[in-house]
Formats: C-alpha cells, sequence, structure tokens
C-alpha cells in the first residue's frame, strides 16, 4: 500500500498534468527513498576502468557516412542559467560573433546536413521554462525542423520533498519552487512517454547522439558514429581524462559483483571515500555527458522494465528556495543519464579529446569560449588553437551573474591564447584589445580599468 506521502505527491503530479510514465517512475524512486536507499556507491564495491581512445579507432569514411545519416541528436536544453543570473534559456547566452549557444548548435548540424547529405534530425528536450524562449528563437532556422519529428520534447517535473516527512512540499510564496527536475535521467521517462521513441524508430533512425547544449564541442560526429555502429553496442558514452578542476566530479568505474561500468558522481560518493574521488591517478576518467544509444536497444530496456530503467537514485538534499537557506530543507529525487550504462551488457567508453567537451557552467568558462582560445570554422565547429585552456578565477562578487560580467567587459573578451591563467580579485574593467600572457592575477580594492591594448604579462605586478 502506497504511503500518503507517496498518494500526494501522486495526486500533485497528475492535477499538474504529470505524464503517467513519469508519474509511475517518481513513484519508484519514492519507495527507494522510503526504504532507506541512499544511492551511495563506496569504493569498496569498484574498480578503475581502462577506456580505449577514439585516435587509435580506424573508421572507414563510408561507415561514417552511413551511420551519421542514420543518426538523430538530441539536446538537452532544460537549464535556466540561474546561477549565471539568469531568468530564460541558458542557451540564448551569446558566446560568439553575435551567436547564442543555439545559433552555433543549428548551423552546426545544418553544415553537417549537406556535407553528408543526411537528414541529421535534431530535437531539443526543453523545460517548461525553456521552451518558448528555445522556439522563438530557432523559428528563424526554417529548415531546421524535420518532417514528421518534432523539433522539441519537454522534460517531466516533479514535487520537492519535504525532508522530515517525504511529503511534497507547498510554498505559496512562489509555487514554481515546489517542483523541480528529475534529473537527465528523465531523458529516457521523456522519451518514451512522448512517444518520441517509437517516432524515431518508425522514421528508420538507429541511434541517438545527446549532449548538453551548453556544451559547444559535442557535434554530433560521423566518425564516433561511425565507431558506435560497427560495435554493436548499445549504450556508449564519450569520456575524457580527468584533470584537477575534475577532482570534485564524477567519474567511470567497473562494479566488482557484475562487471558493468557504472558512473559514480559526486552525491553517490560517502564521506570516506571522498579521498578516492578526488584521486585523478586512481579514476582517471570522467563523463562529457555525450552519449549515443541504439534507439532499438533502449526500446527493448524500456518495455521489459515497464518504462522504469531502473538508474541508481540520486538523492539531492537542498532548500525549497536555493537562494534561502532559511527555507525548508527538501530532498530532489533525481537521476544521471549517464547512469544507463550500468542497464546495458556490452555498453562502451570511448576516450576523446577535450575539445569535445567545453561546457560553460560559470562565467569563467563563458570567459574562455568567448576569448580567442577557440576559433569558430566555416563548419561552426570549435577550434582549440591555444596549447592549453587557460584557467579562469573571476571574482564572484563582481563576475558572477552575466549581466555584471558583461559590463566589465564592454569590448568583449581579452585575448588569452598565451595565457596559462588570469586570477581577478576585485572590480576591474577590461578596455578593447587586452591580451593575457602566461599567468596573470590582478587585485584591487577599488574599481580599476585595464586600458585599452595593454599586455597583462606573467610576473607584473598589478
Amino acid at each position: 500500500m502506497a504511503s500518503a506521502g507517496l498518494n500526494k505527491a501522486r495526486e500533485k503530479m497528475a492535477a499538474a498534468g504529470v505524464d503517467p510514465v513519469a508519474i509511475d517512475t517518481f513513484a519508484h524512486y519514492y519507495r527507494l527513498l522510503e526504504h532507506g536507499e541512499t544511492g551511495m556507491i563506496p569504493e569498496s564495491t569498484i574498480d578503475p576502468v581502462d577506456v580505449e581512445s577514439l585516435g587509435s579507432v580506424e573508421v572507414s569514411d563510408e561507415d561514417a557516412a552511413a551511420a551519421i545519416r542514420s543518426t538523430a541528436v538530441i539536446k538537452l536544453n532544460g537549464g535556466l542559467g540561474t546561477s549565471m543570473g539568469m531568468d530564460r534559456a541558458k542557451s540564448l547566452l551569446c558566446v560568439r560573433r553575435g551567436l547564442s549557444f543555439l545559433d552555433v548548435i543549428a548551423r552546426q548540424v545544418l553544415h553537417l546536413r549537406t556535407q553528408y547529405d543526411a537528414t541529421l534530425p535534431m530535437i531539443f528536450m526543453n523545460s517548461f521554462r525553456t521552451s518558448a524562449d528555445t522556439m522563438a528563437a530557432l523559428a528563424r532556422y526554417d529548415g531546421l525542423p524535420v518532417e514528421g519529428l518534432p523539433l522539441e520534447f519537454l522534460q517531466n517535473k516533479e514535487p520537492k520533498l519535504l525532508a522530515k516527512d517525504l511529503t511534497p512540499v507547498s510554498y505559496p510564496k512562489d509555487p514554481d519552487l515546489e517542483w523541480c527536475p528529475p534529473g537527465h535521467g528523465d531523458l529516457y521517462t521523456a522519451l518514451r512517454g512522448t512517444g518520441l521513441l517509437d517516432q524515431l524508430i518508425a522514421a528508420g533512425y538507429e541511434r541517438v547522439f545527446v549532449s548538453n547544449s551548453d556544451n559547444l564541442g559535442a557535434v554530433p560526429d560521423p566518425k564516433i558514429a561511425g565507431w558506435f555502429a560497427t560495435t554493436g553496442a548499445p549504450f556508449a558514452i564519450e569520456a575524457v581524462r580527468r584533470t584537477p578542476s575534475d577532482r570534485k566530479g564524477g567519474h567511470f568505474a567497473r562494479r566488482k559483483n557484475d562487471g558493468r561500468l557504472v558512473l559514480r558522481e559526486t552525491a553517490q560518493t560517502p564521506k570516506a571515500d571522498q579521498e578516492a574521488l578526488a584521486d585523478l591517478d586512481r579514476h582517471r576518467y570522467c563523463s562529457t555527458n555525450n552519449i549515443w544509444f541504439d534507439l532499438a536497444a533502449m526500446k527493448h530496456a524500456l518495455d521489459v522494465r515497464d518504462g522504469i530503467l531502473g538508474l541508481p537514485l540520486i538523492r539531492n538534499v537542498k532548500n525549497v528556495d536555493p537562494g534561502d537557506k532559511s527555507t525548508p530543507e527538501v530532498i530532489q529525487v533525481e537521476t544521471a543519464m549517464g547512469a544507463a550504462i550500468e542497464v546495458f551488457d556490452g555498453a562502451r567508453l570511448i576516450e576523446v579529446g577535450r575539445d569535445r567537451f567545453v561546457p560553460v557552467k560559470t562565467t569563467n568558462d563563458l570567459l574562455v569560449l568567448r576569448s580567442d582560445v577557440y576559433d569558430l570554422g566555416q563548419d561552426f565547429v570549435l577550434d582549440q588553437v591555444a596549447n592549453d585552456v587557460p584557467f579562469v578565477d573571476l571574482d564572484g562578487d563582481f563576475y558572477k551573474l552575466v549581466g555584471e560580467f558583461d559590463k566589465r567587459f564592454p569590448e568583449g573578451a581579452p585575448s588569452m591564447r598565451k595565457a596559462s591563467s588570469l586570477k581577478v580579485e576585485g572590480d576591474w574593467t577590461f578596455g578593447k584589445g587586452v591580451q593575457v600572457v602566461g599567468d596573470v592575477e590582478l587585485t584591487a580594492r577599488s574599481a580599476q580599468r585595464v586600458a585599452a591594448d595593454t599586455v597583462l604579462a606573467d610576473g607584473t605586478d598589478h
């Protein structure tokens, strides 16, 4: 018999028009939560993994072209960029030459269609909050929609649960904050619930490439499509070597008891194992969230599980208003898209270059992306022209929010092609044509300006 808390959550979701498949999936995780499931993956239960490299893989031009012609592309586009002070789709942020993430993504796909004579449908998984903005921005690309397929489908939503009793939280001050997305693992639930999974199969597509809209490095690459198709694998994830900036993030491992690949997120790592999580020599690979899966294999896996893939639970504890620590503590029930790797026998990993993983999570990342560290080619693919991507650390008091960040770079980003790192403390505004060379640190107690054409170089005092 369902608990009172679960019944209330079910009623709330049904009243909000949430898809029945998503409600059943939520109920599955609610029961796990009730029974004390934490989703933790102790270090003692896993081994490190070795990963084959794309650079050592041979794929014929014919296999690459054939694979990309039977591939569909999904972009995860539900984020608002609230951590950077945005209240609309993060993918609308201007990144290069007046182009937004959405502009670059659309042009990447349109170019590939021409180059490979491929249909290559692109479909956005939007949230209720990003749908209208995104569809309005894409309206200028009238050649983007593919006949018979939608340009978007919506991710689901679920109630936040009070930590003290697992009942749906009530927050009349801002009812929107009573809801949260179920994490990227909702992709599979939403694909099935909307009927899109069946539509793609009926239209003759064999596989899907999924990536985040804030990662412009995630182009649907024909060589990787060809590799994936010829392996016969049901599911694969592009992995990259972890760097010091990835110490606190998740990683791949192999489960000892059944040999399956797993993706362990930070929230699934016990406190006692945090040191092992941060060990870059032991756990060398992290996920790009660039995922390939076989459509027929995904349909079969969902069908035999009655629509519930059974991804590991992520128990995310937050405040109902994340910006106000005095508001009630809630649990958000989440799953990770990449965790589906453990569902499939024969799932694979492939190591790719860091140029396929250029996520923008902060304005630090945005400054590098807007700089001359990257070129944007005629194919709208990001080419890293600097030897290394510089480390950037901007003072959060002045640069965290996009509006404030933009004010301090009114003439655009400085040249960072020769930079190793840029650390800014205090309030600095940058003039036109500034260059950063080597390791540069700026410190100020009052508002300062870097004059136009200044070369900020290693070892100079600022």
